[in-house]
């Protein structure tokens, strides 16, 4: 087995090395509370969590069900995802023969492309024909697209489908603050089993919906919220003694791209933005109007790799964490959210270290470990996109229905 090198933390990680070893101590007591959450529950077919360390914390900020990087995890990582795959076909569809994959309706990216490859080469290779429907107007006939690396793409039209994930797990549908409601429940369950602050793996957050950035007389609610959460996060920072200064992210409720971002450590910042600021926030993709917003509680990431701020993402198949990345951006602090231009990909080794931890090793000299608990971390808010997706389904009564998405994002899966 080949060494594994952890990225540079900072020494003040004691907080996280104590969680560290309550989970190395409770492997059995995990895997059985998993497994009989995934008998009451489904999973999602598949998605991703961007994670924070503090070094005093280890916490979700994101969570996508249309997950889009499957091309920046190692060529190690396959044999999980397509195993993991199999696992989802066979309890979805065991007899499906053939898969209509959907990616988002403008395809000039070639990573995003490079993504729709990589999904197309695990899923074909659990037994399915696999044939790419696009949801754009403008495609009339079958097109082939080519790639780097003399790969191609055969795009055809969409027909009337099933789709897996629902519509209702798409990016302008869903609610950043119903996943993180969910969370907060499973995250209070778990946090009693290993006997831990569940405020360790849990971000604070608040609501806010009426928001119009382009009057900020309107703006009361915002700032409120704000100053009330960075109030809550110092109480915790004094409890635990923790010499930073608190931020909190607002971002639009409905899906953002790393678009409609902002860090703010005083509520007066809310107040005093610019025009080009409130311009910046108003709108996020395909020109969506953000009149909602969440204000979750900032994580700094004291991680490195290779000199810039890192956060690892854990991209997991049905309940099986198959790989996943270190979102690197050396132009960006510790307080900054780290998806935008200038990051690059960095692949985690979860080949080796998905579900085999070592014991004996010390807290914080291992990957096999790290990773190990990024991917309890990762999914535990799968299972709360699981909650999610049932009590916000349409379907159910009581369910919110906000209307079906623009488009889809990422791959959609149809059967």
């Amino acid at each position: 087995m080949s060494t594994l090198s952890v990225p540079n933390l900072a020494a003040a990680a004691g907080p996280v090395l104590e969680f560290e070893r309550r989970i190395l101590d409770s492997v059995p007591e995990i895997e059985h509370w998993f497994r009989l959450q995934w008998l009451e529950h489904t999973p999602p077919f598949y998605g991703s969590v961007d994670l924070r360390n503090a070094g005093f914390k280890l916490a979700p900020v994101d969570m996508n069900l249309f997950p889009g990087g499957f091309n920046n995890l190692s060529d190690d990582a396959l044999p999980c995802a397509v195993q993991a795959a199999q696992v989802a076909v066979e309890r979805i569809c065991p007899d499906a023969r053939r898969l209509l994959l959907v990616p988002e309706r403008h395809t000039r990216n070639v990573h995003y492309l490079l993504n729709v490859a990589r999904l197309v080469r695990i899923l074909s290779s659990t037994g399915l024909e696999v044939r790419i429907g696009s949801l754009a107007e403008e495609l009339t006939e079958p097109t082939t697209i080519s790639l780097p690396g003399a790969e191609r793409l055969l795009v055809e039209p969409l027909p009337d489908q099933t789709l897996l994930p629902p519509l209702h797990a798409g990016w302008s549908v869903r609610r950043k603050s119903n996943h993180f409601a969910c969370y907060d429940e499973v995250a209070g369950t778990f946090a009693r089993l290993v006997q831990v602050d569940p405020w360790m793996i849990n971000p604070l957050f608040a609501r806010c919906g009426e928001v119009d950035f382009r009057d900020t007389a309107s703006n009361e609610c915002l700032v409120s919220q704000v100053d009330q959460l960075l109030a809550a996060i110092r109480e915790k920072y004094q409890t635990y003694d923790i010499q930073q200064k608190p931020f909190v992210i607002v971002k639009a409720d409905a899906g953002t791209y790393g678009m409609g971002i902002m860090t703010v450590h005083d509520a007066s910042e809310v107040a005093a933005l610019n025009r080009k600021q409130r311009n910046k926030m108003a709108i996020v993709k395909e020109g969506l109007h953000v009149s909602e917003v969440i204000i979750q509680e900032g994580v700094p990431s004291f991680e490195k790799v290779e000199h810039g701020v890192a956060e690892p993402v854990v991209y997991m198949i049905d309940r099986y964490v198959v790989g996943g990345f270190y979102r690197v951006h050396p132009g960006r602090g510790i307080d900054e959210n780290l998806n935008a231009p200038g990051m690059h990909f960095v692949p985690l080794a979860f080949h080796c270290s998905c579900n085999l931890p070592d014991p004996r090793a010390a807290p914080g000299a291992s990957a096999l470990n790290r990773f190990y608990i990024y991917g309890v971390i990762g999914r535990l808010a799968l299972l709360a996109a699981a909650l999610e997706l049932e009590r916000w389904d349409p379907a159910n009564s009581g369910a919110t229905d906000r209307g079906a998405p623009t488009s889809s994002t990422t791959p959609a899966l149809a059967g």
